[in-house]
């Protein structure tokens, strides 16, 4: 929407100064909240041409505009260096919000077309529980999934299952020890995660159990039966406790690609690549791609010995999905640490002609901390994605029960369940994924301030004034004819007119932090008009219509971004 007001705004200028609407698009800006106008031009480009000084063009500009145009879509007026815009209110709220409430399961969702986008996520080790990264790498990609089926595309989740290996093996050795045979006494991967921080406590007393657990590792990939036989006791414990986890965060997997299934392909495939001469081998026997620079220098691809290490897998594993799936996009939601390794891999693809290797993107992200410090898991002070989840929970109970004492027990779990989710989602994908933040779960639980339960109340307000609204017999709004603008009316209609944008950027630049920062910004835009404008007055009914589509539309775009971000919409609170 905003947009087309560009554009339009564009179009305009090109009547009276030597550049194209094209160029003059990508020049326009936002003028600053603090600034009169919506739509702000920089004249510094023509000063060279004009031979005059900016100031001077713009308020020249500024003089001819408000004099010779014939739209009554804008105002004009210089500010300094700059042209400014200021879009006109009544045509703005008529257009738009007719527009969000006539076109709303389509309305921002862009062209149509035909992707398929793979997104890896969150990629788990099945000797614990899924901790607090884990909880971030699936908020990103789950909500990157939404955003990108929202603008059309045709979304797979993929996740790999880090099943083999050494870590592995001490919570084999662990349960091996010390409760052979005992029936898990809590959910599943806690139980198989309590048996890989034993291991860590005896190994300090007992260094030879190292050894031990790297024997078991080399049973397991010469399969020995028993040893697999544990493995796969485990393992499926493990993966039983963490889909619970999967479901209660809203993480969707298409298609789960274990490690220990593909593997020894990748291993077979390097090899046959070094046989063509694609490779070449260290001193040491590693097969390598020597890239020859500082950037990437010499990776090793297979071991000497012919064992394979991430990189082996990932690269048959690209090609095995692409197989599967022939996808247009591969995105990976993956840690920070890995940059190194994304770069190198998609190198790798290229160099082995992969169709699919220039579409390829690492969603990198940071590290959380939470208050008190850094997490270990093999010291069992992580706080895992259930816990979390479990004492947000009760803290979203107890402010129901002093809010609302009157509901039903089940409906007031019900109610703090969804709330103690929105706080975990919305504080973390508020946060840029490249950035390291701390998670506080005390502020996040918040019903005011940049919270998920505060986006949720503000959506029930919306609800509790339509249902008001069903009561009156209202005409059909006419928002040419909207009464007594607010000045927070108008800051309202912008923010609600960038939904196609920022839907568009999210989707461009994979950045799920765009949506939770776009709805932020629309409930704080509506909050304010609510608190300066009458809503309901029972005497001018048509005015009445009028706030009514408004609240419609905001509703409507709010309850989509809630929607992008897995985060359930609550119709009272």
């Amino acid at each position: 929407m905003i947009s087309s007001y560009k554009a339009s705004f564009a179009y305009l200028l090109s009547q009276h100064i030597p550049l194209d609407e094209k160029t003059i698009y990508w020049l326009v800006e936002y003028a600053p909240d603090t600034i009169e106008g919506d739509l702000a031009f920089p004249c510094f480009q023509l000063a060279k041409e004009l031979k005059k000084a900016p100031p001077q063009i713009a308020s020249e500009l500024a003089e001819k505009l408000s004099t010779s145009s014939t739209s009554s879509a804008f105002s004009f007026v210089s500010v300094g260096p700059y042209l400014n815009a200021t879009i006109t209110t009544a045509p703005l709220a008529d257009k738009l919000i007719t527009e969000i409430n006539t076109k709303s399961a389509t309305y921002g969702r862009g062209a149509s077309n035909h992707e398929t986008v793979l997104i890896e996520s969150p990629g788990p080790n099945t000797n614990k529980p899924l901790h607090l990264g884990h909880v971030r790498n699936m908020l990103l990609g789950n909500t990157l999934a939404n955003v990108l089926e929202y603008g059309w595309f045709q979304v797979k989740k993929v996740d790999i299952i880090n099943d083999r290996g050494i870590h592995i093996c001490k919570s084999m050795l662990a349960y091996q020890k010390w409760w052979n045979d005992a029936d898990p006494y809590k959910k599943p991967d806690h139980y198989v995660g309590d048996r890989y921080v034993r291991f860590a406590q005896e190994v300090e007393k007992d260094p030879t159990l190292d050894d031990q657990a790297q024997e078991m590792l080399r049973k397991r990939e010469a399969r020995d039966s028993e040893v697999r036989a544990l493995w796969q006791k485990m393992r499926d414990r493990c993966l039983d406790g963490m889909h619970e986890t999967y479901d209660r965060y809203g993480t969707h997997i298409d298609r789960a690609y274990a490690e220990s299934d593909h593997y020894q392909t990748g291993a077979t495939l390097i090899q046959k690549e070094y046989e063509k001469g694609t490779f070449s081998q260290d001193e040491k026997g590693n097969i390598i791609y020597d890239f020859g620079d500082d950037n990437y220098g010499k990776k090793v691809l297979l071991r000497h010995d012919g064992t394979s290490i991430y990189i082996t897998q990932d690269i048959a594993l690209g090609k095995i999905r692409h197989d599967d799936y022939m996808m247009d996009r591969m995105i990976y939601v993956v840690g920070n640490e890995q940059d190194y390794h994304f770069k190198v891999l998609f190198e790798i693809f290229k160099i082995l002609g992969y169709d699919f290797a220039d579409k390829c993107h690492h969603l990198s992200y940071g590290m959380i901390e939470l208050p008190d410090g850094k997490m270990k898991s093999r010291e069992g002070n992580v706080v895992d994605a259930d816990t979390l989840a479990d004492s947000l929970h009760d803290e979203a109970y107890a402010l129901i029960q002093e809010r609302y004492p009157d509901r039903s027990e089940p409906e007031q779990q019900t109610q703090a369940e969804a709330i103690a989710m929105a706080a975990i989602k919305f504080y973390i994908l508020l946060h840029d994924a490249k950035n390291n933040f701390i998670f506080d779960p005390k502020a996040s639980i918040s019903f005011d301030g940049e919270t998920g339960p505060y986006i949720q109340y503000t959506y029930a307000r919306c609800s509790s004034l339509l249902q008001k609204a069903k009561e009156l017999s209202l005409p059909q709004p006419n928002l040419w004819e909207l009464k007594a603008y607010s000045l927070q009316l108008h800051p309202l209609l912008l923010t609600l007119a960038r939904f196609p944008e920022a839907q568009a950027k999210a989707v461009a630049d994979y950045t799920p932090h765009h949506i939770a920062r776009y709805v932020l910004d629309l409930a704080k835009a509506f909050n304010s008009f609510y608190h300066h404008q009458t809503i309901i007055d029972e005497v001018d009914l048509q005015q009445t219509a009028n706030m009514i589509a408004i609240i419609r539309a905001v509703q409507h775009v709010i309850g989509v971004w809630l929607q992008l971000l897995g985060i359930q919409r609550l119709e009272k609170m």
